[in-house]
């Protein structure tokens, strides 16, 4: 009883600082050789070089992957899922710490960390509990502020440098889309579509792909051309705010049926992108899930590939 009396002190103590994490936490050990770090719940003294990182979200692992650390322990998206797709063959020996909806804290906590990062977006409720296993860095938001997160995790790992690197590079392809593109850059507008198992979203500009391209000068179709809106969900009704001079159409989980049904459409046939020879199918791990720095490359992968080489 004693015990149990205790741990709910403890607990409670943590939860009333959550917002404003101490410098110095019982996971901390008193190591030399730590940095502060400012983030969504307060600031957190973190290890220098974190060598056991624990990441609870796709984006915390694409970046983590990207700036040359694996960590030892990841959610997936989905329970029994696999992780994202574009980075198998570099996950080493990844521990699998239950899905992003809900985080396996003794398996988090049995693997030993030195950092944890996540975001308070899906995490916030948890914090209390993960920084007590080891110091957590938590991103404000993600989706529209993807590189600002990758900074965040950067100086969190020590990594700020790379990280810079990254962004430079990222900058200097779409530099080169826009070259490459000319004037047609101008008259090209993007429209994305994806559709799930129940139902069909069209993305506008707050949110990850939105910021891509916007970040290559690709204007958006006139119902798209919200930065301040996530997405909207769409019926077969009001199918022609899916059109575009290029539709890039993707989808997610068990959704094939309904995406055949989609194009079986008659208003699908005369969408002028469908009639031009102008829709792609393209990856949803890459282009919505990922949210990461790789996938930010890989998506100016396909722009190039469907823009550039396809002579759009």
């Amino acid at each position: 009883m004693l015990i149990s009396l205790l741990s709910l002190l403890l607990l409670f103590l943590t939860a009333c600082g959550g917002t404003n994490q101490a410098t110095s936490t019982p996971a901390d050990n008193g190591k030399p050789g730590g940095h502060l770090v400012k983030h969504a719940m307060g600031q957190t003294m973190v290890p220098d070089h974190p060598q056991r990182v624990v990441v609870l979200d796709t984006g915390e692992l694409d970046d983590t992957l990207a700036l040359g650390i694996t960590p030892v322990g990841a959610v997936t998206a989905l329970q029994d899922g696999d992780y994202l797709s574009y980075l198998k063959g570099k996950l080493g020996s990844i521990t699998n710490v239950g899905t992003i909806a809900q985080p396996n804290l003794e398996k988090i906590a049995s693997l030993h960390p030195d950092l944890i990062l996540s975001n308070k977006v899906r995490h916030a409720s948890i914090y209390p509990q993960l920084s007590q296993i080891a110091p957590t860095v938590f991103a404000e938001n993600i989706g529209t502020t993807w590189k600002d997160n990758l900074k965040l995790y950067a100086e969190a790992l020590g990594k700020t440098q790379e990280a810079n690197t990254l962004l430079q590079h990222y900058n200097q392809r779409l530099a080169e889309l826009k070259q490459k593109m000319g004037p047609r850059l101008a008259q090209t507008h993007v429209s994305i579509v994806r559709v799930l198992p129940d139902r069909i979203r069209l993305y506008m500009g707050a949110s990850f792909i939105g910021t891509i391209l916007r970040d290559a000068g690709l204007p958006r179709p006139p119902a798209q051309d919200q930065d301040k809106k996530f997405a909207q969900e769409v019926t077969y009704e009001n199918i022609q705010t899916m059109d575009g001079d290029v539709i890039f159409i993707m989808n997610y989980g068990n959704s094939k049926d309904k995406m055949q049904d989609l194009m079986n459409q008659p208003q699908w046939k005369q969408l002028n992108a469908v009639k031009n020879g102008k829709v792609f199918t393209v990856a949803d791990d890459v282009w919505s899930t990922g949210i990461g720095i790789e996938a930010a490359n890989l998506v100016i992968d396909d722009l190039f590939k469907y823009l550039v080489s396809n002579g759009q």
